[in-house]
């Protein structure tokens, strides 16, 4: 039998890309559409300020469409889901160091309007409203912050028009929103999360990280501690795994607790003592002046 001559075919090679910056719904449409070449998109959502758990987003976006997919970051700090003496004004812009680590990760494309080009008429006078499953925790803490989170959402899967958008696990009550937003709403898009990317000591990656002293990260790492005790105790029940996160946080110091809670995922309201199945452990608290939020998934049996 002749042997087969023909040469190997050799690997592709990585795809160069450069992000291309855009700041106008025009100019992004433009370069995220630049021909009539169907392949699937994926869009990461972002309030700047990038880090590894947004890279982490991004290289999930990249892998779920593929080599030749396109995929789109945008960069919006969006004034709708801020209250009155919340951190916008002091909240970190940071373009420059974001499109760099968006096109390392992956993106094709990063959309970074103003707020004018978001709002041309000014602060919206129609929002979506985050009803029951907004009203608890974060929605209690910070009233109004989901309907402005969902607003945008809205716009940008709009302008986007994403096969996939990609959230982080990390924000457990905006992304369980944002799936029933996609689900009652009848978005054409599939809603994936990707877990949290944490510190090699434990602490969950935050753009707001970056305002805590060196004491205070020291401090930042009880709820982290918090969460795995609980998330450790699943199989006594639900009150232990209570039990367990409390008593972590009871030894810490410089922490400043809003809620420590057992959540039902399903519906985002306290799950009772009798729960068994996947649960969300969440907690918010204040580290010196920086308001924390973290989660973990835990069985209950």
């Amino acid at each position: 039998m002749a042997r087969d001559r023909r040469p190997a075919k050799a690997p592709k090679a990585p795809k160069v890309r450069k992000a291309e910056l855009t700041r106008t719904v025009e100019e992004f449409e433009a370069a995220f559409w630049p021909d009539e070449q169907p392949v699937d998109n994926a869009v990461v959502m972002t309030m700047g300020a990038l880090h590894d758990g947004h890279a982490a987003l991004i290289r999930a976006a990249r892998r779920q469409v593929g080599r030749d997919g396109r995929v789109a970051v945008t960069v919006f700090v969006n004034p709708l889901q801020f209250g009155a003496g919340e951190d916008l004004d002091r909240y970190p812009r940071t373009l420059d160091a974001d499109l760099a680590l968006a096109e390392e990760a992956g993106a094709d494309v990063v959309f970074a309007p103003t707020a004018e080009e978001m709002y041309p008429n000014g602060e919206p006078q129609v929002r979506l409203a985050a009803g029951p499953m907004g009203a608890g925790f974060e929605g209690a803490s910070r009233p109004g912050h989901f309907d402005g989170v969902l607003t945008v959402v809205a716009k940008l899967l709009h302008i986007t028009d994403p096969d996939f958008a990609f959230f982080g696990e990390k924000d457990a009550q905006q992304l369980a929103l944002i799936r029933r937003m996609v689900a009652d709403l009848d978005f054409d898009v599939e809603i994936v999360g990707v877990p949290t990317v944490r510190e090699e000591d434990g602490l969950a990656l935050s753009s707001r990280n970056r305002y805590l002293s060196e004491d205070e990260r020291k401090q930042a790492l009880a709820l982290s501690r918090a969460l795995f005790a609980g998330r450790d105790a699943g199989a006594q029940g639900a009150t232990a795994v209570r039990e367990a996160a409390t008593a972590a946080l009871a030894e810490a110091d410089g922490i400043t607790l809003d809620y420590l809670a057992l959540i039902d995922p399903d519906t985002f309201t306290e799950a009772p003592d009798d729960f068994q199945g996947e649960a969300v452990l969440a907690v918010a608290a204040k580290v010196g002046s920086t308001r924390l939020i973290d989660n973990t998934g835990v069985i209950c049996r």
